[in-house]
């Protein structure tokens, strides 16, 4: 397969430099220094499950540069879809699948409103990996895991032909006949570990240690799952307390990347994490306390500096 990376940080940059390595002809949409050093550097990826180094890789500034591809792989934040979305009517008009491994549940409904249904493949993304220094992804831990499948749950030749990718550059990939219900599966967790590594401002160990804490995490998840039951969605009712154990089998000193972006000053996907949750609720008459004090504490910090 031809692929496309649209957003090259620590969820492209990784996934695509393991295709790339195994033979796969990926063309990485990048921006500014981390850009500039894959063209001088390459593009290098540090790993327990083992480095990768890619001398050459095709690099372009716009992904209207691409040409013809059978699938994009959308891995940019999420306050830049609607834009992403917009840049990717051609190629999905030449027939190129779209999959996104943005955070989330609100990124393919934001894709449907610029591309066709049948464009769009759901995707979830199990990783933990940043953009280390330009023209470096550091992997941490050993999750590294791709998730997807077609909406209507068929297993379609590509989506099959990506699965096989996958395999054979040693990423964990998995295909989905209930995507939907994945991702807001991921969702529940994630939000979960966002919300409460950043506003207690530590890592899952000392959240999930703690009584009070512990209690707070599961409550951020319930409402989630409550939510996400009130929109149709197949979630067992005790769900929360499923991702909850699992949170207890995580590394202690995992975080998350909106923990990343506060201690770093940067912008936060919170409108769309807790902040989307608090919105649902609203809409569905459903209270949220928990996702709602969350916005709240970290709302002077949503656009990457403090406001006044």
């Amino acid at each position: 397969m031809k692929f496309a990376i649209l957003g090259s940080g620590g969820v492209g940059g990784y996934f695509g430099a393991r295709l790339a390595a195994a033979g796969s002809d990926v063309t990485f949409v990048a921006r500014g220094r981390h850009l500039e050093a894959m063209r001088k550097n390459g593009l290098r990826v540090t790993s327990a499950l083992g480095d990768v180094v890619i001398d050459n890789p095709k690099a372009v500034d716009d992904i209207r540069k691409v040409g013809d591809v059978d699938l994009v792989i959308v891995a940019v934040k999420l306050w830049d879809t609607e834009s992403a979305a917009e840049s990717l009517k051609s190629l999905a008009a030449q027939g190129a699948g779209i999959v996104s491994f943005q955070n989330g549940v609100h990124k393919d409904e934001t894709m449907r409103k610029y591309l066709p249904e049948h464009a769009i493949i759901g995707g979830v993304c199990y990783i933990a990996a940043v953009i280390s220094e330009p023209g470096v992804i550091a992997h941490s831990g050993t999750m590294q895991k791709l998730t997807f499948g077609e909406y209507d749950g068929s297993n379609s030749p590509r989506v099959q032909a990506f699965y096989e990718a996958c395999t054979e550059a040693g990423i964990t990939a998995e295909i989905s006949s209930n995507i939907r219900r994945l991702i807001w599966e991921k969702f529940v967790f994630l939000v979960g570990l966002s919300g409460t590594t950043a506003s207690i401002r530590k890592p899952i160990g000392p959240i999930r240690e703690n009584k009070r804490t512990r209690a707070f995490l599961l409550d951020v998840m319930s409402e989630v799952v409550e939510v996400g039951r009130a929109k149709g969605v197949d979630l067992p009712a005790e769900f929360a307390q499923d991702r909850l154990a699992f949170c207890d089998g995580i590394p202690a000193t995992m975080t998350s990347s909106m923990h990343h972006d506060l201690e770093r000053g940067n912008r936060m996907e919170l409108p769309w994490l807790s902040g989307g949750v608090s919105d649902f609720g609203k809409d569905l008459g459903i209270a949220t306390p928990k996702n709602d004090a969350i916005r709240e504490i970290l709302e002077l910090y949503v656009a990457g500096t403090v406001r006044k």
